[in-house]
């Protein structure tokens, strides 16, 4: 590891001479172990603790296929689904690593009794296999987590209709919170010059995830002057979706729940901001049955924020607390797109405010390729930014998986892999300059 860091840091290294630098035959890895799936049966959510169930192991190098990528990460990110993962909800991820297994003699290599989960990576491609053209050993890159095999012909139109697509690192294993990481090449990209490698790091699924859920036509085709109701605007995926909404001329609506996390969609540059808890919205009654009195009052409050007007387009993210909310809010002929459901996965609406006012529910998760791709170019062109706001070390992603459990952070959370210090892999210093304010506002809060 220490050649490989070397060569990294040198900035002098060649293709040939990292081609050349010896691989390990183990790495260092977070990782979830199969016989403890069942560790937290009978605890609450809430109460599930990731710092018990998430370990730092030295673990095998995996055999590299054709059309892969062996990549040395110098920084990755805690997601959600990296706290599904360590708290064995909805599932255990070793279902998923089991069917994997059966497709093929190749992916063989991921029914382990180990998964070694994350979905973000920013580092330097190490080996490619066979049928690799397009990347070489030494080019600097980021990761999306799309990984899909494309034998059939329903991927060929939007590759997230690929049967076989999973999530890489949750779905699939040797993910990116490790020294080394597996990737298939068409999960690469160039990493933006002018960020270090954990704010490179940091965008990449959540970035992607709100593209497509707002932006692509295969979301919701945002359009200048559209209201844009975001939930948990200065959380990991709502901060990428408050920037899109500015970027693309459309009006953000920002709920947030805390004064603090206001005064961050405001830095962004939003000016409809609602603190749910300060307006004390209870959208249940109880556990079963939803108070359409509170839906009222909650788009009576919109209303004053757009000068009259309805809701355009719903991020939806949070599910079950919010999402009849989200259906009586959004206007007539409006749509609502859900990409996840972190407060629980049963909705509940009125069908009546969906078919009378002709309304649209649209499901998105993560990105094809081609969505990762210009989300990831609108960070290089520092038209999106990272919202990176603590760092942690691989030896304590437990914590940093806690705090997002918890609800204890602000925007995205990184995690050091090689990179022994935060701040390095800056290739443009001039063009970062440019930008450092708004790539340090999560940092400043």
């Amino acid at each position: 590891m220490k050649e490989i860091l070397a060569a990294i840091q040198s900035q002098d290294a060649t293709s040939a001479d990292f081609a050349n630098i010896p691989l390990p035959d183990s790495y260092r890895a977070i990782t979830v172990h199969k016989d403890e799936a069942d560790m937290f049966a009978g605890v609450a959510s809430r109460d599930k603790d990731p710092r018990k169930s998430l370990h730092l192991d030295e673990v095998a190098l995996p055999e590299l296929g054709p059309g892969e990528a062996l990549v040395a990460v110098m920084a990755s990110s805690v997601n959600y689904n990296s706290v599904w993962t360590s708290i064995f909800e909805p599932v255990s991820t070793f279902g998923f690593l089991e069917r994997y297994g059966r497709l093929s003699e190749l992916t063989k290599r991921h029914d382990l009794p180990y998964h070694i989960i994350g979905s973000d990576l920013a580092g330097v491609v190490l080996r490619t296999g066979p049928g690799v053209n397009a990347w070489q050993p030494g080019d600097e890159v980021v990761a999306h987590c799309l990984s899909v095999e494309l034998e059939s012909s329903d991927g060929h139109n939007d590759t997230m209709l690929d049967p076989e697509q999973r999530i890489w690192g949750f779905e699939t294993n040797f993910g990116g919170l490790a020294e080394i990481a597996l990737v298939k090449s068409n999960q690469l990209m160039p990493k933006p010059d002018h960020l270090s490698w954990e704010e490179a790091a940091s965008p990449g699924l959540v970035n992607s995830t709100a593209y497509r859920q707002l932006v692509s036509r295969n979301g919701a085709g945002m359009k200048q002057g559209d209201n844009v109701l975001i939930w948990g605007a200065s959380g990991g995926l709502g901060s990428y979706a408050t920037q899109f909404a500015l970027a693309g001329g459309a009006n953000p609506i920002c709920v947030v729940s805390s004064p603090e996390k206001a005064e961050i969609c405001r830095s962004m540059g939003a000016d409809a901001v609602i603190d749910r808890n300060a307006e004390g919205y209870k959208f249940w009654k109880n556990e079963n049955e939803q108070d359409p009195r509170e839906w009222k009052r909650f788009g009576s409050k919109i209303r004053e924020l757009t000068g009259g007007e309805d809701i355009d387009i719903v991020f939806e993210h949070p599910g079950r607390e919010t999402f009849g909310a989200s259906v009586y809010v959004t206007r007539k002929g409006g749509t609502i797109t859900t990409c996840a459901s972190t407060s629980g996965y049963m909705h509940q609406y009125d069908n009546r405010y969906l078919w009378m006012s002709l309304k649209r529910i649209v499901g998105s998760h993560f990105a094809n390729y081609r969505e990762a791709w210009e989300a990831n170019r609108l960070i290089a062109k520092g038209k999106i930014h990272p919202t990176l706001s603590k760092v942690y070390s691989l030896e304590d992603t437990g914590q940093a998986a806690y705090d997002v459990h918890r609800n204890l952070h602000q925007g995205k959370v990184g995690v050091l892999a090689l990179a022994p210090q935060e701040g390095l892999g800056v290739r443009d210093t001039e063009k970062r300059a440019q930008h450092i304010d708004a790539i340090n506002r999560f940092r400043n809060i």
